[in-house]
C-alpha cells in the first residue's frame, strides 16, 4: 500500500534536510520503494551549472535513508559501509529532482539499498547503491540535533 504523507513525521527535522531541499514525499510497502523531492539550491553546484558530485551522493544517500527508516516503521536507521554511485549527467541549479529508493534486500545484520535520481521529465541523473548495517534510529534529542 502506498503513503501519500510524509514519513517518518520528524523527517523535515533533521539539519541536513533544509541543505538538501528535501520533501519525503512516499513510500510502497510492497515494493520497499520510498520517493523523495529534492529542490536543487545555487550553493549546491559547481562553477559547471551542476551540483557537486559530493552533494550529489548526499541526496541519493538521503533517499536511500529514508526509505530503510520508513520500511522498518521509523525503527532502525541505516549505517552505510558502501556507497557506489554513477554520476550520468549534471543536475542544473534550479531543477526540482526526484528521488527513488529501494530496500533490495534487509537483513538482521546487512542491509542492501539502491537509488536514483530524476528530474521531473524522468531525465536519469544518477545512480547509487549502498550496502549498510542496520542500527536504531536516534532520535533528534539523543543525536543533539533537537531543542
Amino acid at each position: 500500500m502506498a503513503s501519500s504523507s510524509p514519513f517518518p513525521e520528524d523527517a523535515g527535522s533533521s539539519p541536513h534536510t533544509a541543505l538538501l531541499g528535501s520533501e519525503f514525499v512516499s513510500f510502497d510497502e510492497a515494493t520497499q520503494t520510498g520517493t523523495m523531492r529534492f529542490t536543487v539550491r545555487k550553493e549546491m553546484t559547481t562553477m559547471r551549472g551542476g551540483v557537486q558530485g559530493g552533494l550529489v551522493a548526499g541526496y541519493l544517500d538521503d533517499v536511500m535513508g529514508y526509505t530503510f527508516v520508513a520500511a522498518t516503521g521509523g525503527e532502525l536507521a541505516p549505517l552505510n559501509l558502501d556507497i557506489s554511485m554513477s554520476l550520468i549527467r549534471l543536475i542544473p541549479a534550479g531543477s526540482t529532482i526526484i528521488g527513488t529508493g529501494r530496500v533490495v534486500k534487509a537483513g538482521r545484520r546487512v542491509v542492501f539499498l539502491e537509488s536514483e535520481l530524476k528530474g521531473e521529465d524522468g531525465t536519469l541523473f544518477a545512480r547509487a547503491t549502498s550496502t549498510a548495517i542496520p542500527t536504531p534510529r536516534p532520535s533528534l534529542s539523543e543525536s543533539g540535533t533537537g531543542s
